[in-house]
């Protein structure tokens, strides 16, 4: 899937040696069933964290640590649903997966248009209760939802007594500017945010978390009690030891640094070898959209040829929340991930994208 990350990044040396911190000073009922908010350990270091870096305003008693954002979001939709909504305003164009939780915790999806401002929020459905929005960095097309748009959907939000949910999946990796803060910190009481570790660090971890607002902390919990009890402990200790000795922020500026070099030379090898595909979406994120010029072999042709290349790539129609609604006539786009390859794999996988361009 486009966006994962470079797994041979993973500090395995610091985690290790931050596992052994962690194993050394932890008390003994860290080891027995807990609370379902997850450790306090990793709350108070996220609350800290989130507060420096993304600029969330909320304490450890509102965090929710849960197995990965996929489930954070199953238990706030089942949530929404047991207070009486029915549908879930999503983008155009997301993660169909994210969908299909939604959906199987009951709620209808109600696509949400997008342009170059992100989401309209202003063509918000009035039957939802809650929209799941990527405001720093849209999925997968890249924009940034505009201020006053940000603004509208809080307003939204008050108006209905209902939520923004802000799936802020990649939003330590901005390249060009500041990072956009968090949306969260407009309202904490109707933006629930949603964080995660699997881009900064590893999705094989499950480390992920919800910063809730008041009405939702009891019932979310009771869900996550239901669900799995709670998150395993020993990552959540090691977590909260590389963030609170600083080895976690040394780690996202490598990354950073990494994948902004990787982003670059993907951008110069398509200038150079496929000048007419324009790449867009590459201000953030691990991922990048290149939208083909018109007369290209299509969509569905230009997957084929990449699977036998060996390529992992996405159409954007994929990503549609309603894929009944793609235009047929549209250029076709590709959605590709340039953080995932090995460092000795990129320059393989990069001569085989634009080979792949080239042929259109």
């Amino acid at each position: 899937m486009a966006g994962r990350p470079d797994l041979s990044l993973f500090p395995r040396t610091a985690w290790l040696a931050a596992a052994r911190r962690a194993l050394a000073t932890a008390p003994h009922e860290a080891f027995g069933y807990g609370s379902p908010f997850g450790r306090i350990e990793l709350r108070r270091a996220l609350t800290d964290y989130l507060a420096r870096v993304r600029g969330v305003r909320t304490d450890p008693d509102h965090l929710l640590i849960c197995t990965g954002v996929s489930q954070g979001l199953g238990l706030l939709c089942a949530a929404l649903r047991e207070r009486g909504d029915r549908a879930l305003a999503v983008e155009e164009y997301g993660l169909p997966p994210q969908h299909a939780v939604a959906r199987a915790a009951g709620l209808a999806t109600v696509p949400v248009p997008l342009d170059e401002a992100g989401a309209r929020v202003e063509r918000l459905d009035g039957r939802c209760g809650a929209v799941l929005l990527t405001p720093a960095h849209q999925f997968p097309t890249g924009a940034p939802l505009a201020a006053d748009r940000r603004a509208a959907a809080v307003r939204w939000a008050r108006e209905r007594d209902g939520y923004v949910v802000e799936d802020d999946y990649d939003g330590e990796f901005r390249y060009d500017r500041q990072p956009v803060g968090a949306m969260q910190a407009l309202d904490p009481e109707r933006v629930v945010y949603a964080g995660t570790a699997a881009k900064s660090l590893a999705p094989g971890l499950r480390l992920a978390w919800l910063a809730l607002p008041d009405a939702l902390v009891e019932p979310v919990a009771r869900l996550k009690r239901l669900a799995d009890t709670m998150s395993p402990v020993l990552d959540q200790l090691t977590l909260a030891e590389l963030i609170t000795s600083g080895t976690y922020d040394r780690h996202v500026r490598r990354c950073r640094l990494h994948y902004r070099r990787r982003r670059d030379q993907l951008v110069a090898a398509l200038a150079e070898h496929a000048p007419r595909v324009r790449v867009t979406g590459i201000a953030a994120g691990l991922h990048a959209v290149l939208q083909l010029p018109p007369g290209s072999a299509s969509e569905a042709e230009l997957l084929a040829r990449a699977e036998a290349a060996g390529l992992a790539v996405e159409g954007l129609s994929w990503h549609l929340a309603d894929r009944s609604a793609a235009d047929p006539d549209a250029a076709p786009a590709l959605v590709i991930g340039y953080a995932s390859p090995p460092e000795h794999a990129f320059p393989a996988a990069l001569d085989a994208l634009c080979e792949l361009l080239r042929e259109r």
